[in-house]
């Protein structure tokens, strides 16, 4: 008893300390990539400009010139990592289910200088989910300092996450809700204990040093009437059918960039110059880089309707070009803005038609930025979390509440299930569904196939597949051809009951026509779902869908030996 309580403690000494050394290297993370922003902002805001200044009919054409001389620069990274693209999220997901928390060095240190060029000369994107990333990297590398196990990386790695999220907006709890939402798609109870501490260590180290974590400016002591609760139903209804049509159109753009057959280090280029010129249009309205002074604006009642919706949809396009065009950046504040922009623009159209309501627009510019966000990344507790920890108030929560669930629940009808974030990881060859915290889902099969697996070829006889299977103890078997293709499965439910003349006959006149496949970048969840589907003990996992090259075998006591390990590994307990 005495040997086991001594183990228990051991075991999670180890977690708090890695838990705070994560919450600090996060912290630090984040602060120097900010620092870094603010050093290329001002080289390009504050030195450049000055310089490159022209006035053409009352505009300054030396805007358009920033966010694409950035690009230019950012693309020469590019081409020497194209991995750094994006926002950074997908790839901490990818590297926790996928790739057993193993994050490159290399990987950080060109996104940590790529993003902060990005957004420093003015691309449309936010720093939230690369300082994320960073956090999530840096402590990938701590961990394989420290040697340590593939489920502790991979909880480090959600760690690192929480704490630079939770630094970057001063919102602990928030940041850590972000990490279980949308790495663990749910919140695991134990896991709580060392994000939290990471979240709130990175939060502390962040705080420490540059004293303001975030530059949303939301006006105090702002509340809503009950009377007011359908129309935040209906700013999430109308926010989160927005999310879900502008997740889509993100990747539209990288496809129709992706197949122009324009050359890589070009298409950053295009992209920064369509920016710079819409930029020019509207320099002080935050559709250059984050875009906080802006929101700033709106919740403060400072825009007209037409502009608020103007700015929205400006935003979605600058910030499309940006990341679509291959540069790197985050999607995690512009959805804030966009979200601020036309909430407060539906809250300055109720308050107009119904005057008697008292509506604050300020209320419906954060129900808009719940309902947006939550619809994009399919993160509502983060939202909810968030907006309460930045407001410091809960006036506004029932409102936030009702848009950020509406706003989840109708981009989840849209999406089939997808966020911002997943629909990355699939054009990658990924599988991952948002919202269901099922340890499988965090499994790959590549990670768990026998990867030299028995096999028949299609010229054996059923004799010598029954002698296989009395030697092997193996109730199934892949079929493969001469070229290594699968072209079906066979197994003792096709043997019994036959006579020994048909035994004799050859093992392709007796191939089921329907059979279950998979493929290495498939979830153990999807992987199972297909077992239960085709009635099969076995699933051949396949190379691809073109070459259907076995390259390994997955059963059901496979899945069930992941599932267990995972317990152990998840919840640390």
């Amino acid at each position: 008893m005495a040997s086991e309580t001594g183990a228990y403690l051991r075991k999670w000494g180890v977690v708090i300390v890695f838990s705070i050394l994560a919450g600090i290297v996060g912290g630090i993370g984040a602060i120097a990539f900010r620092i870094a922003i603010g050093i290329v902002h001002e080289l390009f805001f504050g030195k450049l400009l000055p310089v490159v200044s022209y006035e053409l009919a009352g505009l300054n054409v030396g805007y358009v010139l920033l966010p694409t001389l950035g690009a230019l620069v950012v693309s020469l990274f590019i081409a020497r990592c194209p991995e750094i693209r994006g926002n950074g999220v997908p790839e901490v997901i990818e590297a926790v289910i996928f790739k057993g928390g193993n994050i490159p060095g290399k990987f950080a240190v060109l996104k940590t200088i790529a993003t902060a060029v990005t957004i420093g000369s003015g691309g449309s994107v936010g720093r939230e989910g690369p300082i994320g990333f960073i956090g999530a990297s840096l402590t990938s590398i701590l961990a394989r300092w420290f040697n340590l196990s593939r489920e502790m990386r991979k909880l480090l790695v959600t760690c690192g996450l929480a704490a630079g999220i939770a630094g970057t907006f001063n919102t602990p709890l928030a940041g850590a809700m972000f990490a279980l939402e949308v790495v663990y798609m749910g919140a695991f109870s134990i896991n709580l204990v060392p994000i939290f501490i990471a979240a709130v260590t990175g939060n502390a180290v962040t705080m420490a040093v540059l004293e303001r974590a975030v530059e949303i400016d939301i006006p105090g002591g702002i509340a809503h009437t009950l009377p007011e609760l359908p129309f935040f139903f209906m700013t999430g209804l109308i926010l989160g059918t927005l999310a879900a049509f502008y997740a889509r159109f993100l990747y539209r753009v990288a496809d129709g960039f992706s197949g122009s057959g324009i050359p890589e280090t070009i298409k950053p280029v295009i992209g920064g110059l369509g920016v710079g010129l819409l930029g020019m249009l509207f320099p002080a309205y935050g559709i250059f880089g984050i875009g906080y002074e802006g929101m700033r604006m709106a919740f403060y009642g400072e825009l007209a309707v037409g502009l608020l919706v103007t700015l929205g949809l400006v935003k979605m396009l600058a910030t499309a070009l940006t990341v679509g065009s291959g540069q790197s950046g985050g999607v995690f504040a512009p959805s804030l803005y966009i979200g601020t922009m036309f909430g407060a623009a539906f809250g300055a159209i109720v308050s107009s038609l119904f005057p008697s309501l008292g509506a604050n627009p300020a209320v419906y510019a954060l129900a808009g930025m719940a309902a947006f966000f939550s619809g994009m990344t399919q993160a509502p507790l983060t939202q909810i979390l968030m907006v309460t920890e930045l407001t410091r108030s809960y006036a506004v929560l029932p409102a936030v509440m009702t848009s950020a669930t509406m706003g989840f629940l109708t981009a989840r009808f849209f999406l089939k299930g997808e966020s911002i974030y997943t629909l990355k990881l699939i054009r990658k060859g990924y599988r991952v569904k948002t919202g269901k915290p099922v340890i499988l889902e965090t499994i790959s099969v590549g990670e768990i196939m026998t990867r030299e697996p028995v096999y028949v070829t299609p010229e054996m006889t059923l004799f010598e597949v029954e002698h296989l299977i009395g030697e092997t103890g193996h109730d199934c078997f892949p079929v493969v051809d001469s070229k290594g293709r699968v072209v079906g499965i066979i197994g003792v439910k096709d043997i019994l009951k036959k006579s020994s003349s048909l035994k004799r006959m050859k093992v392709r006149r007796f191939l089921r026509r329907a059979y279950g496949i998979t493929y290495p970048t498939e979830t153990a969840e999807e992987a199972l779902e297909k077992l239960m589907a085709y009635d099969q003990n076995l699933l051949p996992v396949v190379e691809s869908p073109e070459s259907r090259k076995l390259v390994g075998v997955i059963t059901k006591r496979d899945i069930y030996r992941a599932y267990y390990r995972g317990l152990e590994g998840m919840y640390i307990d």
